[in-house]
């Protein structure tokens, strides 16, 4: 290989790990729904709160949902960035749906509050 190509390998890899750490995980709740997106890949991803049973605070291992990002697995689905911390929905078919926040608790309650009164 000669050191072009060493070069540009290395270059193509920094722009890479530069764009993958300006990723950033937002959360969005609104009437009746939720909406996750992971800025700076174009993913995003909405939840309607008609089915939500239950929310909680809950610590968790990145580890057991598969790393960081969007994962899913058999019991539902994961939005992590890096914390260990977040909320967890459980639906009426015993689905589940875990958003990783930093502030857990005021992000439980915001979805609360959009599940009593979704008109507001």
């Amino acid at each position: 290989m000669s050191n072009a190509n060493i070069v540009g390998w290395s270059i193509f890899l920094w722009i890479i790990y530069l764009r993958l750490v300006t990723v950033k995980l937002v959360t969005e709740v609104g009437p009746g729904q939720v909406r996750i997106a992971l800025r700076g890949l174009w993913r995003s991803s909405l939840i309607q709160l008609t089915k939500v049973r239950m929310v909680d605070v809950v610590q968790f291992d990145p580890r057991d949902w598969g790393g960081l990002g969007i994962r899913s697995k058999k019991g539902g689905r994961a939005y992590i960035a890096g914390g260990n911390c977040g909320v967890q929905l459980t639906f009426a078919d015993g689905k589940k749906a875990l958003i990783e926040s930093q502030t857990p608790s005021t992000l439980a309650s915001a979805i609360r509050e959009a599940i009593e009164c979704p008109n507001h």
